[in-house]
């Protein structure tokens, strides 16, 4: 019996990819375990979201961790287009619970529906000193990077110059 190990071992051989860091595995049975056995201060983290493109020009950053009260528009799926504001923050379910999004049980009970943040962009942020702080330092980093390993013009001259 092969017990699809077979076509594991093919998948496997069709990543020639060289692993980045010792620390993480590449394997799909250990990312796994380590996703859904994550800690809430990974999951935190594992539930971001893209901000809106106002608000990417605005603050200089692609994405952040969803909290309770911030703004959020669907854009995939069945609920696609319907915004609200996020009342809960299910990290053991990685899911967000949106205000007005909600679907009728059989009994006629209501009850909200969990949305996934990647089908998710943020549209309005709540704002405290530790947010700000999050941006100041995501946004810092970014202006870093725009400068790391370029050459200006004076540079190039003057290295040509060396030979």
């Amino acid at each position: 019996l092969d017990h699809g190990l077979r076509a594991r071992r093919d998948v496997g051989a069709g990543l020639a990819a060289m692993k980045q860091s010792k620390a993480v595995a590449s394997s799909r049975r250990k990312s796994r375990k380590a996703h859904f056995a994550a800690p809430s201060s990974v999951r935190r983290k594992i539930m971001s979201a893209p901000l809106s493109s106002e608000l990417r020009t605005k603050h200089n950053v692609r994405s952040m961790p969803v909290r309770k009260d911030d703004e959020v528009t669907v854009v995939r799926g069945s609920l696609k287009g319907r915004d609200g504001k996020v009342t809960a923050c299910y990290r053991k379910k990685f899911v967000i619970y949106i205000e007005r999004l909600t679907r009728e049980k059989a009994t006629g009970q209501t009850v909200p529906v969990g949305i996934h943040t990647s089908n998710v962009v943020i549209t309005k942020l709540k704002m405290d000193k530790d947010r700000k702080a999050l941006l100041e330092r995501k946004n810092r980093s970014a202006a870093l990077d725009k400068s790391k390993g370029k050459f200006t013009e004076a540079e190039v001259t003057a290295m040509a110059d060396v030979d």
